[in-house]
């Protein structure tokens, strides 16, 4: 007994992957849409005869397998719909006229004429050209060079430079889940084997060894060769407590009809800490970080020199420089005793500077300014300035001058509505310079909604430790201290908040809030900041004496051994 032809243009299927060489599903087109093809599915038309659907799933499956949807050839058709319906109709006839020899179905469906050209690439070419090209006909559908892909790697195959290329696509599947273990044993260690001796055969000196070596452990198999060297056993835990930090999940962005709307926008779920109930809320606030792209005027470019803010932070110094060719120093400059030597050998007397000095300048900061913006900034201080005014003016001379002194700096306001709009606007990214553009953006930028602060300040540490590219890293937030939400205020928010600044300085990025303008109690800051993490001033003015202090002293904070809870 036979099973009945399954209905639909599911029937096509052993056809399409005879043609294309592989498997390629066949499926209807949604309604409206013509056919066509993502290279791993062909799109009949929906409701077409069966003629019809059958001579389109001719056309894309032979096309797949000669190779003219080949992502990298159709890559400059992107955006051009015209030349794409041309080098549809030019390669679709060279492809149906090779089919014919070898198929008569394609004899029928073949339009009339001669093909005019060889291959896939000359079919570009006369695309692209100014020859007059035949309208293709109306089953052959459309091409959309932004939705083909190559076909898919089998399992175990290293990802190429193409794979690692991102490009934003309507595809909103996840991602395939990666393998819990390597494939197969590691290629035995030649030089492990030199040290086949029990006196080497230790669990402290085969690692050693690994490290030194780039070595993986040997297969399960090896008699020598290292294989004499234990390795540690590794066993599946139990669940995480609720204790436990969740890791962020990645937001991906699609958008079939506009994708380039989604250029430069990320974001993810972060967790909350829930005081109440001493434990993690998982995924529970959507920060989204994207470009900050309001109309500005130029004519609010201008920002406020600060000559002593300046020089405070020319002082700070993280790491070590070495001074070549000093009257005192460290140790002995080889070069320069060298050059001495050969001076006072020529006749001449010159001045002993042979030493190497090791001073305490180098600087490799990258800092990420986390302007609040929103609505709580609106007070407004005696001389009729709103908080917001201040912090955004201290923003702007901050930013430029950390970036005069060549640190890396980045500008992001934020503000919320709800934990699930959280919005972290990017005013300066750390790839971007501080342009009139930028100032102006931020000059006009207003407050608006409420202030979910771990949230903002858990999606702006990401971005630091992703982006900076510094060993030192630094959050500075510019806020009036006060958290609030929709059920997100009192000892919840500081809580949280305080939480949040806590996991970044566990993972080595140090945090300080300036709160300018801002008529907040010393206490709800300490709250939230901790007693060396913030500080608070009627204008930046009043601070920049001592901001060289105040950023060592939060970088000094990294050093320090954290409180047990």
């Amino acid at each position: 007994m036979t099973e009945p032809e399954s209905p639909g243009p599911q029937r096509l299927r052993l056809l399409a992957g005879y043609l294309a060489g592989r498997a390629v599903d066949v499926a209807e087109a949604p309604a409206g849409q013509p056919a066509h093809t993502d290279g791993q599915v062909v799109f009949v038309s929906p409701g077409a005869s069966a003629e019809r659907q059958r001579r389109e799933v001719l056309l894309y499956a032979v096309s797949v397998g000669a190779g003219s949807l080949d992502p990298a050839l159709l890559r400059s058709l992107r955006g051009r719909g015209g030349t794409a319906r041309r080098y549809l109709s030019v390669e679709g006839r060279r492809v149906l006229a090779e089919l014919a020899h070898r198929l008569p179905l394609a004899a029928e469906c073949c339009p009339g004429g001669a093909p005019h050209s060889s291959s896939a690439a000359a079919s570009l070419q006369i695309a692209r050209s100014r020859a007059k090209v035949d309208d293709p006909p109306p089953w052959f559908g459309v091409l959309k060079p932004l939705r083909v892909t190559g076909p898919a790697a089998p399992a175990g195959t290293p990802a190429s430079e193409q794979d690692l290329h991102f490009e934003i696509t309507a595809d909103a599947d996840a991602d395939d889940d990666a393998p819990d273990d390597d494939e197969g044993p590691s290629e035995e260690s030649k030089i492990l084997k030199l040290f086949d001796n029990p006196l080497f055969n230790s669990e402290a000196v085969g690692d050693f060894l690994r490290k030194l070596l780039g070595s993986s452990s040997g297969s399960a198999d090896n008699k020598s060769g290292g294989g004499g060297l234990r390795a540690r056993a590794a066993r599946q835990g139990r669940a995480a407590g609720p204790q436990a930090r969740p890791l962020p999940t990645r937001i991906r962005f699609t958008d079939q009809a506009n994708p380039a709307a989604t250029v430069g926008v990320g974001g993810a779920l972060h967790p909350e800490w829930d005081a109440d109930n001493e434990r993690y809320r998982p995924d529970w606030c959507r920060v989204i970080d994207y470009p900050f792209t309001a109309p500005a005027e130029f004519s609010a470019a201008a920002i406020t020199p600060d000559d002593v803010l300046r020089r405070r932070l020319s002082r700070i110094g993280l790491g070590l420089k070495a001074l070549r060719r000093r009257p005192d120093g460290d140790e002995l400059d080889t070069e320069a005793l060298v050059e001495m030597s050969i001076d006072l050998r020529s006749g001449y007397s010159a001045p002993e500077h042979i030493y190497v000095e090791h001073r305490k300048s180098a600087r490799n900061l990258g800092v990420l300014i986390l302007l609040d913006a929103s609505g709580s900034v609106t007070d407004t201080d005696p001389a009729g300035l709103a908080v917001h005014d201040h912090q955004r003016r201290a923003a702007a001379t901050i930013a430029a001058t950390l970036e005069e002194l060549g640190d890396r700096v980045a500008v992001y306001a934020f503000w919320s509505k709800g934990r699930s709009a959280v919005h972290l606007p990017a005013l300066k990214t750390f790839d971007q310079r501080f342009t009139a553009l930028s100032r102006a953006r931020l000059n006009q930028l207003q407050p608006s909604n409420y202030t979910r602060l771990g949230a903002g300040i858990r999606g702006a540490g990401e971005i630091l430790k992703t982006q900076a590219g510094t060993p030192n890293r630094l959050l500075l937030v510019l806020s009036d201290g006060h958290p609030y939400d929709h059920g997100y205020e009192g000892r919840y928010a500081e809580a949280d908040a305080h939480k949040a600044l806590d996991e970044l300085r566990r993972d080595g990025v140090a945090c300080l809030c300036l709160s300018v303008g801002a008529d907040t109690d010393g206490d709800a800051l300490e709250r939230v900041f901790g007693s060396a993490s913030y500080a608070a001033a009627a204008t930046l003015a009043e601070l920049s004496p001592r901001m060289d202090e105040l950023f060592l002293a939060s970088l000094r904070e990294l050093a320090a051994p954290a409180p047990r809870a």
